[in-house]
């Protein structure tokens, strides 16, 4: 067996919309099918029962090596603690190749869960030994430290039940929620708004003390102090027993309390010490307690409790703690309800105050205390008592926060109970917390739960908003280039800053911010993460979808062009257009249950992608009788068509009359796939509510020209000839050139063409086979387009297509695209048209715009010639790397 790709699938994918990890297993005949060998199984099952049988449900199936990985990687995870379900494996047309797919929750988990059942499957296949528990402890660890925290994710948890997108930013706790211009960020339970000075205060323990004081609220007396002696003679000012504590610290760390002698009073001191300066204040005797408010409502309390076991008369107080901590609710650090209690200096201090050690054997029933604080991160335990607590009790706490500025804020209260003002037992608010934990009332010790998540959420989007933008998905065979940048700018005649992605690169309000092929979702992302998009419409290509899924849960608009013969067939095991068909349709799987698929009914590989979409289907073909069309209108949905010149959009008697006159793009409706485009366009901006207005004035200002659409269908003047540069590269897009070219009148036609190296044969000798009866002449060209062929062989195949050309009577072949542009050039004559199907895009739009602007500059300055013969010889090629032919 060997594995020769993994990839992460960060977003809803080919297989399913759960992150997974897909890997192209190869296996030798011997392990294609592992029926005839039980004795695998059976061993399997030894090391790892929990595999399940590999030949339930489908007996009749050959079960292969890399399904028993598949299993035993979803096993694995699911064993660990893993919320994980799905997963599959799939043969591909190569002998022994299949394509295994298996979900994960963190990236990580799943790559080591995937390492893991590969040696697990060989130990089994081999008679060999393998360490189940060994792996499943790794991927149990690996997990914790990989997931977010309880507190963050709680409020995660909270906003995808919302329906809020989210993205973590980093491995840690640093979280985006919503997208573009309506994006927040959290880290842990401190929001992006959260001043920094109220940070500050909040750490500055004194200074909080002060203004709450200032305030009124309830504070004990205390000072800073500058050494043990100082904070000896701070604490027999106050009047024992006393509290030491760091002034800035968090999560009870160097907290000591109920302080009575110089000795517990020096350790006391040394452990505060250790995280900066030290503070002493006045005991106050009762509970610990903890208030959460969030905004201006206290939304959870809890009583808390410091770690204690009770003894037995048999067990030592160590023996007694180990006992605690086999709980499975206790664990190191946070990620678990409930913190294992520790022993240190603070604990044994405690235990002698006691007259107690490590090694004492408590009597039983005795309560013994193993620290002061009640913070959970140190062992302690927390009870729920929100639905106790005095209003004004909860206002001396939400005064606290205000006070101090913290839109989130932990409010820690010492008092007999809660269900009594502070003022009337001598309680108090000993610290404000910034960024407070959450686990206590999330999954407290004893009592409810409470949904603390969604009231952060709640602060963060008022009035049920969930941090959407429109986001405008954009796939297909041909066309999506352009149908993304009419759509863009219908969304921006309307005022909306829109991010777009295309093959050209990434832009921002109509800031270019990357450049190159960015019609993946890494760009989709970056665009989705930026402050300043209003709305993002997003071009979705196969390549992207393959390789990591898409950038979104969800999208408002999913268009399909076309898909047409398909394209690029072949490759990645997508090798006929109904492969095609399922990958494209991902997007229209993915669209809002409110949203909009925007589909061509003319392609019925298209137009079957309806049933799959969650949300309503918008339907556009130029002809209006077409049957889909039909039917959709007679149900009274929206479609969109072509009827007297004008494009026409009609949902039950709803009709909008779009003329094709004003519509620029299409040149006055002759150029027939610009049509479908501008169509398309129009319903995605239909479906996100652009008012009519701005649709007409987007359409009629929409310029197929460098600036607005490079590479598609750009026509230049030179010297009176027609010149048409279009980045068309398969021959469904050929087609819909020749039939947009023949709707302009030409002396001669010519065609520039050269073909991608990583077609099918079939598909380069398609293009020639369509320009040839066409076009008069045909210059073919050797360029940077080779990708993997030889020398030669993407010519000959072009030059194969021409064979029994109709019209082409003229062939010329020439190394270099600038030289053959070059060539053309030279050959054209005022009423001719050419056609340059250019391959590096930016370069050789730059080239064709400097020969043009140099022609029209002679142009301007030389005698127009009263007559021009237009029989006279045609220049040959002067240039080194052109060959004539002729097509008789």
């Amino acid at each position: 067996m060997q594995v020769t790709r993994i990839r992460a699938l960060r977003g809803p994918n080919l297989w399913s919309r759960h992150t997974a990890i897909e890997a192209v297993v190869t296996c030798d005949e011997a392990e294609r099918d592992l029926r005839p060998t039980p004795a695998f199984e059976r061993r399997l099952r030894e090391l790892f029962p929990s595999v399940g049988a590999l030949h339930a449900n489908k007996p009749s199936v050959p079960i292969s090596m890399a399904h028993a990985v598949e299993l035993t990687a979803l096993a694995l995870q699911a064993n660990a603690g893993c919320p994980v379900t799905f997963s599959r494996t799939t043969a591909t047309e190569e002998p022994g190749v299949f394509q295994v797919v298996v979900q994960y929750t963190e990236e990580a988990v799943g790559r080591l869960a995937f390492e893991k059942a590969q040696a697990l499957c060989q130990a089994a296949l081999t008679e060999g030994q393998f360490d189940v528990a060994g792996a499943l402890a790794e991927l149990r660890e690996l997990d914790e430290d990989e997931r977010l925290g309880p507190s963050t994710g709680s409020i995660v948890d909270a906003a995808v039940a919302r329906g809020i997108p989210f993205r973590r930013l980093t491995s840690g706790s640093l979280v985006q929620f919503g997208w573009g211009s309506k994006q927040r960020r959290i880290q842990a339970a401190e929001v992006d708004r959260t001043s920094a000075i109220a940070e500050s205060i909040a750490q500055d323990k004194d200074l909080t003390k002060k203004l709450l004081h200032a305030a009124g609220v309830p504070v004990p007396l205390g000072r800073p102090v500058s050494s043990v002696e100082d904070g000896w003679a701070a604490a027999e000012e106050l009047g024992l027993p006393v509290v030491v504590k760091p002034q800035d610290g968090n999560q009870g760390k160097g907290v000591t309390v109920g302080i009575f002698d110089r000795a517990h009073f020096a350790i006391a001191y040394e452990a505060a010490a250790r995280f900066g300066g030290v503070m002493v204040e006045r005991f106050l005797p009762g509970h610990d307690f903890r208030l959460l408010v969030v905004g201006n409502k206290l939304v959870a309390a809890a009583r808390r409790d410091p770690p204690l076991v009770i003894g037995d008369g048999i067990q030592t107080v160590r023996q007694l703690v180990d006992e605690v901590n086999r709980d499975p609710r206790r664990g190191e650090g946070h990620a678990s309800s409930l913190t294992k209690i520790r022993f240190d200096t603070i604990a044994e201090a405690r235990l002698a105050e006691q007259n107690l050690t490590p090694d004492s054997v408590p009597a039983k029933g005795q309560r013994v205390v193993l620290r002061n604080n009640a913070n959970l991160s140190t062992g302690g335990t927390a009870t729920d008592v929100t639905d106790s607590v005095h209003p004004e009790v909860a206002a001396r706490a939400i005064e606290a926060a205000q006070m101090t500025g913290l839109d989130i804020c932990g409010v820690d209260v010492v008092c007999e109970t809660v269900i009594k003002p502070l003022e009337t037992q001598n309680g108090g608010i000993v610290e404000v917390n910034a960024a407070p934990g959450l686990r206590m009332h999330i999954s407290p010790s004893f009592g409810k739960g409470r949904d603390v998540g969604e009231a952060v959420i709640a602060q963060m989007y008022p009035n049920g908003d969930n941090g959407r933008i429109p986001v405008i998905a954009v796939t297909g065979t041909n066309g999506k280039t352009t149908t993304v940048r009419l759509t863009a700018h219908l969304l921006k005649s309307q005022g909306l800053r829109v991010g777009m992605t295309n093959t050209d690169g990434v832009y921002v309000n109509g800031r270019q911010i990357d450049s190159g092929d960015c019609s993946g979702p890494r760009s989709a992302r970056n665009v989705l993460m930026h402050p300043d998009v209003d709305a993002a419409v997003l071009e979705t290509a196969r390549g992207g979808l393959l390789r990591e899924g898409l950038a979104f849960d969800e999208c408002q608009v999913a268009i399909v062009t076309n898909l047409g013969a398909g394209d690029h067939l072949g490759l990645n095991y997508i090798t006929t257009l109904e492969d095609l068909a399922v990958l494209k349709r991902v997007i229209v799987k993915n669209v809002s249950s409110s949203g909009m698929a925007v589909l061509n009914a003319a392609d019925p590989a298209v137009a079957a992608m309806a049933v799959h979409c969650p949300g309503s289907v918008t339907f556009f073909a130029q002809d209006g009788a077409h049957p889909v069309i039909d039917t959709h209108r007679a149900k009274g949905r929206r479609v969109v068509f072509v009827e007297g010149g004008d494009m026409v959009c009609v949902e039950g008697r709803f009709e909008k009359r779009l003329p094709l006159a004003r519509v620029p793009l299409t040149r006055k409706g002759q150029i027939g796939f610009q049509v479908e485009n501008a169509m398309a366009s129009v319903a995605a901006a239909w479906a996100v509510n652009v008012p009519w207005e701005a649709i007409q004035r987007g359409l009629a200002s929409f310029v197929s020209d460098l600036h607005g659409v490079p590479g598609r269908f750009n026509v230049f003047d030179y010297r009176g000839a027609t010149l048409i540069a279009d980045y068309g590269h398969n021959p469904d897009a050929i087609a819909a050139l020749v039939a947009g070219v023949e709707n302009m009148s030409a002396r001669r036609r010519s065609v520039v063409i050269s073909g991608a190296g990583d077609r099918r044969d079939e598909d380069i000798r398609g293009q020639t086979r369509i320009l040839g009866a066409a076009f008069d002449d045909v210059i073919l060209y050797q360029d940077a387009c080779q990708r993997g062929r030889a020398d030669g062989e993407v010519l000959a195949l072009l030059r194969d297509g021409l064979k029994g050309a109709q019209r082409t009577t003229r062939v010329e072949e020439v190394h270099g695209e600038f030289l053959a542009i070059d060539s053309a050039l030279q050959s054209l004559e005022k009423g001719d048209l050419c056609l340059i199907l250019i391959d590096q895009v930016e370069e050789a739009l730059a080239h064709i715009r400097q020969r043009v602007d140099a022609a029209n500059a002679a142009s301007a300055k030389a005698p127009v010639p009263a007559k021009t013969r237009r029989n006279k010889p045609r220049p040959a090629a002067a240039h080194s790397g052109v060959g004539l032919h002729s097509i008789p």
